[in-house]
């Protein structure tokens, strides 16, 4: 199996597993009439599949550092596919419930394994990165469109059995491809897991605190803004004369084109380095939620636009922070650690919005706070390394 391939088994596994995380919201509008119940009750079901996504990701990130990732990929697929099929013959609650939680736990291997071996099978790894992470926002977006369509003419089962069906075939085709071919894609160019940093401790460390906090302060901007943003809409398109039509479509333009934004952040990181890009995308991020907070009408759906796509774009920085500064041997647990505090916070961001409006205080306010948020994160960048201009020098397209 050559790099290419198995690049392109990983970018198809960011698009499940996002994919799969997203089936069920959709999914719970079809299962609430044909079970009897109310939405908000099926969608309560939903708690075990995001519970177990976030606490099988440390245990997935110490599988990482331990045995062959591609291995590990291999069982996502199967895994998550065997999960999925589990919940369309669910039956009653407390069956769906297991198969969420086993489709959840499968779900939460990809992204400490999936992202630290990226990182590791390719010299442009910042471009690696930013494909990868456009392969995951299309699971996003594709999921709700393919559930609805499925659930609608097929029944929800449908929804789960088949792209269940699907993600099994491909974890076999990786499981027999893999396992006959298995040392061409270790020999990376950064060598194998077990390699160490050419960085002192000293670095690693402080490069690791700044992800860290990044994730904490990042992780609540990023889950504030998507979840507030159709809303955020209503409020301050209402005097153009929206409808909620035009909200959704607004709301997914901006997803849509802000999805992209990865890619050429990628290319700056494999020539100028993580430090600059990630203070001059802060510096402008935290200008505009600024602005964002007295915006009304096209100007706060531009802004909006603008924000999101910078929220966008920094996504693969942290992981490119972890493939270029830490040792190999531990960019599994890394990431898996970067994960349960962006999850973790992110968990916190629904109630939270609950209660800052609940308490009269409005987007004014939150992006205002969100603006702080991300001048903390900003200020901790400048403690990363300064980049060598000479090791991000512009490779050619063919390495």
């Amino acid at each position: 199996m050559s790099r290419n391939e198995a690049l392109q088994f990983i970018n198809v596994a960011h698009f499940f597993d996002h994919f799969f995380l997203l089936i069920f919201p959709t999914a719970a509008l079809a299962i609430a009439p044909a079970w009897g119940m109310s939405f908000a009750d099926v969608l309560l079901l939903g708690t075990a599949l995001y519970a177990m996504f976030a606490l099988g990701t440390l245990p997935a990130g110490w599988l990482g550092d331990r045995v062959d990732r591609m291995t590990l990929i291999a069982v996502f697929y199967i895994g998550c596919g065997v999960s999925s099929i589990l919940v369309s013959l669910a039956t009653g609650p407390t069956t769906m419930m297991i198969g969420l939680g086993l489709l959840g736990l499968f779900a939460a291997i990809y992204h400490p394994v999936g992202l630290a071996h990226v990182t590791q099978i390719g010299l442009r790894s910042g471009r690696a990165l930013a494909i990868n992470g456009v392969f995951g926002n299309m699971g996003l977006a594709g999921a709700a469109v393919t559930t609805g369509v499925l659930a609608h003419y097929f029944g929800w089962q449908s929804a789960f059995a088949l792209p269940g069906l699907v993600s099994i075939a491909i974890g076999g085709a990786l499981a027999f491809r893999n396992r006959t071919n298995r040392d061409i894609v270790a020999a990376g160019p950064v060598g194998h897991t077990n390699t160490p940093s050419e960085h002192s401790r000293r670095t690693q460390w402080t490069v690791f605190m700044v992800i860290c906090i990044a994730a904490l302060f990042g992780g609540l901007v990023f889950n504030i803004m998507t979840v507030s943003l159709p809303k955020f809409l209503d409020e301050r398109l209402v005097s153009e004369g929206s409808g909620l039509a035009w909200i959704g479509a607004s709301a997914g333009l901006v997803f849509a084109v802000a999805a992209f934004a990865q890619l050429p952040v990628g290319e700056l990181l494999d020539r100028i380095g993580a430090r600059p890009v990630l203070l001059c995308l802060l510096a402008t991020e935290t200008v505009l939620l600024l602005a964002l907070a007295q915006a009304t009408g096209w100007m706060a759906f531009v802004l909006a636009l603008l924000v999101v796509t910078l929220m966008f774009g920094g996504i693969p920085i942290t992981t490119w922070l972890i493939g270029r500064y830490l040792d190999a041997a531990i960019r599994s647990r890394a990431i898996s650690v970067e994960y349960v505090l962006a999850l973790g916070v992110g968990s916190a961001s629904v109630p939270l919005i609950a209660l800052l409006h609940k308490a009269g205080l409005g987007f004014g306010f939150q992006f205002t706070f969100l603006a702080m948020a991300t001048a903390v994160v900003f200020t901790v960048g400048w403690l990363l390394p300064k980049s060598d201009r000479h090791r991000f020098a512009p490779v050619t397209s063919g390495s």
